[in-house]
Parts: structure tokens; C-alpha cells; sequence
């Protein structure tokens, strides 16, 4: 600019250079007179300061740049160099912000289980998605209620609402985990959770098991019968029959060590196995083992298993179960039910189910009612029987 010729206004501190002329549009090619290009000069903390303020082809003229040049030296707007300074600033700090969305991002990447990932995902773009630009700590419970209630009156179930909820606490509490946000205090956020009375038992009467096991037996894709036969055996979770090693295994000692997402070889995970029973026992060594670290490996026969919905739900189909019946979580109830219904205490079903609060094998406790029938009746029977020869 300073090649230029400088052109004095009749504004003060205001004069303009000549540049070439613009095109109208990428396409056209560039006619007429030069443009003249607009800029003021003052001074702020007793630097000087010059500035393009425009063209007039954008019609910028000289008594709209003594405007701007007023608003500069009195302080209403701020330099060009300024306003660079603070957005470049906002930028950054706007990147820097772990929002929602972000957060969102990072968890689907840290999910290490792609099973009911759609259905979150669907859950946070339909109800979420207000949440998206702010930070975990610009959430308070007002805002939670406010969604909660706006669900209830939308007339969503109980658990739809809960499960919305609870997608929201998992993303929060993986940034807290993952060190990207602070933690957040239960007096400024507090998911206040719907009340479900919808908890469902499932056990399969003795012709349905008889069934499912020569189902399973059976079988056209053999890895899937042998992972609900395993289900059936032991009570063992889907999430842990996906995770279960040859090495958990002990063979020696006759227990499988059940071991948490992320604590291979944890100390505080030791107390956490289950006999190895000879139904097991037998089951595993029908499982051919090509070379794989899992059990039950997924369909590259190395990696870990993500998902086998369809194979045990055409199990389920040729077994002929209940419509309502759930394969895998089904199958760990039936093992509970069944234990309890004959004599096994509750306290003890709760170490073979791996539960760390007791009030969850207490859905059972009903069941007890008939052990304890059978037991009475077995006494009944030894007291009815008489010695004809014992006459006192």
C-alpha cells in the first residue's frame, strides 16, 4: 500500500488509494474506472493506526469511513487487528470446549461394544440434540427434569425415558472419567430416574428346556448353540460369554474367573468366578479352539465377538420358545429360577450370578416357596413312614 498514491478526503484522518477495478462475478472480466479503496487513520494509546474500511464498489464512501474512524477514537468499536485477536481467541476456546457433541463423538470411538450403538445413536439425534453445544457444566438438574417431564408428556414408557437419560449420564460420566471436563457435583446435576415397575423373570418351563437343548445341539451355526448352552450351564451374561478367554478358564482349580471390561487380571475381580461344572465341562471341550485367545471368537475366528443376534434368535425360533422370550438374558433367569425353585439359597445364587447387590437376586425369592413345598413334603413323607414293629 504504501507504493500507492494516497488521496486526501475532506474527512479528516480519511483518504483512499486506487486499485484496480472488480468483477461482478468469478466469470466476468473486469471494466470500467479503478475502485477506490478507503481507509482512516488515528491514533489509540498513542500508536498510530491505519486501516482499510472498504471499497466503493461495496459502497463504502468517504463519510461512512469518518464514521467508523469517530466510533474507533472514541472507543464504541475496536480496531480491525483487535477484532482479529478476539475472534482468533473465541475460536480457540470454542474448540477447546468438550460439549456434548464432542463428547458424544469420543465415546462412540471409546465404545469397545458396537451392540446397541445405533439405537443410542438414534436416541441422542432424536431427543439429545438441545444438549449438543454445551458443556457437561452448563447443564444443571432444571434442564434434565424439563426433558424428563417433556418426555413423560410426549407419552414416552418408562424405560424409553430411562434409557434417554441414562445415555446422557454415560456421556457426561465418560468425559469425567477421560479427564475431558470436571467433575460435576450431585448438587448441580441430578438425573432423577422414572420409576419402572416392569421387571421381567423369564423361565422355561421343563418341555421348553428339553427343547431349547436339543435346539441348540443342533444347530446350524454350532458357535451360537455352544454360546446358549453356555448361557444355560452357567447364568453368565451375554457382555461376559462375549469377553470369556481360554485362560479364565481354570480346569485345575473348576472355576471360571468372570472378569470385568478393562480388568484383565484385576485383584479386585479374583472373588468373581463360578464353578466349573461337568455339563460345562463337557461343553467346552466340544469347542474346537483354532488358535483365537476367546471362546467364543467373532467371525474373523480371532477377535472378539460384537453381536449374534440373528443366529441365537433362529435357535430360539426352532426350540419353539415364548415370542416374548429373550435368548440369552432368558437363559439366565432360567438358570436362576431353576436353582432357587430347587433349593439353592438366594444368598448362593447371588455368587453364581455374579450380582454385588442382593436386592437383584431377590426377584427370585418368590421361587423359594416351592423348594421350600418340596422340602416339607420330603419330610412329611420320612414322618409318615412307621415301624410296624416300633409299638411305643
Amino acid at each position: 500500500m504504501s507504493s500507492l498514491i494516497r488521496h486526501q478526503t475532506e474527512k479528516v484522518g480519511v483518504f483512499y488509494v486506487l486499485g484496480k477495478p472488480r468483477a461482478k462475478s468469478r466469470d466476468d472480466t473486469a471494466t470500467g474506472k479503478p475502485d477506490k479503496i478507503f481507509y482512516i487513520m488515528y491514533r489509540l494509546d498513542g500508536k498510530k493506526i491505519e486501516e482499510k474500511v472498504g471499497r466503493e464498489s461495496e459502497r463504502m464512501t468517504a463519510a461512512k469511513a469518518a464514521k467508523i474512524r469517530e466510533q474507533r477514537v472514541n472507543g464504541v468499536s475496536l480496531p480491525n487487528t483487535e477484532r482479529r485477536r478476539i475472534r482468533k481467541e473465541q475460536k480457540q476456546a470454542l474448540e477447546s470446549r468438550w460439549t456434548i457433541a464432542r463428547l458424544w463423538d469420543a465415546y462412540k470411538i471409546n465404545k469397545p461394544d458396537l451392540k446397541g450403538l445405533t439405537t443410542d445413536e438414534n436416541r441422542y439425534k432424536n431427543y439429545l440434540r438441545e444438549f449438543a453445544d454445551r458443556t457437561p457444566e452448563e447443564i444443571c438438574t432444571g434442564d434434565i427434569d424439563h426433558l424428563r417431564l417433556r418426555l413423560i408428556k410426549a407419552g414416552k414408557k418408562a424405560g424409553t425415558i430411562k434409557n434417554i437419560l441414562e445415555l446422557l449420564r454415560r456421556i457426561i460420566n465418560f468425559g469425567v472419567k477421560k479427564g475431558l471436563c470436571p467433575w460435576i457435583p450431585h448438587s448441580q446435576l441430578h438425573f432423577e430416574m422414572p420409576h419402572l415397575n416392569n421387571v421381567k423373570t423369564e423361565m422355561l418351563t421343563a418341555e421348553e428346556r428339553t427343547r431349547f437343548i436339543e435346539a441348540a445341539h443342533h444347530a446350524k451355526n454350532r458357535k451360537a448353540g455352544q454360546l446358549m448352552l453356555m448361557a444355560y450351564y452357567t447364568g453368565m451374561r451375554r457382555s461376559e460369554l462375549f469377553r470369556l478367554k481360554w485362560t479364565h478358564i481354570d480346569f485345575e482349580q473348576g472355576f471360571i474367573n468372570i472378569v470385568g471390561e478393562g480388568q484383565e487380571g484385576a485383584k479386585s475381580h479374583r472373588d468373581e468366578r463360578i464353578p466349573l461344572t461337568q455339563p460345562v465341562r463337557e461343553l467346552l471341550s466340544e469347542i474346537e479352539n483354532e488358535g483365537s485367545a476367546y471362546v467364543f471368537p467373532g467371525r474373523d475366528g480371532i477377535s472378539r465377538m460384537t453381536d449374534i443376534h440373528k443366529q441365537v434368535n433362529a435357535i430360539k425360533k426352532a426350540a419353539r420358545l415364548p415370542d416374548d422370550f429373550r435368548p440369552l438374558h432368558g437363559l439366565r433367569h432360567t438358570f436362576a429360577s431353576v436353582a432357587v425353585s430347587n433349593g439353592v439359597p438366594l444368598s448362593h445364587v447371588q455368587k453364581l450370578l455374579t450380582h454385588k447387590d442382593p436386592s437383584l437376586t431377590q426377584r427370585y425369592a418368590h421361587l423359594e416357596d416351592k423348594a421350600l413345598k418340596n422340602a416339607a413334603a420330603q419330610v412329611g413323607n420320612f414322618l409318615a413312614i412307621t415301624d410296624p414293629d416300633d409299638k411305643g
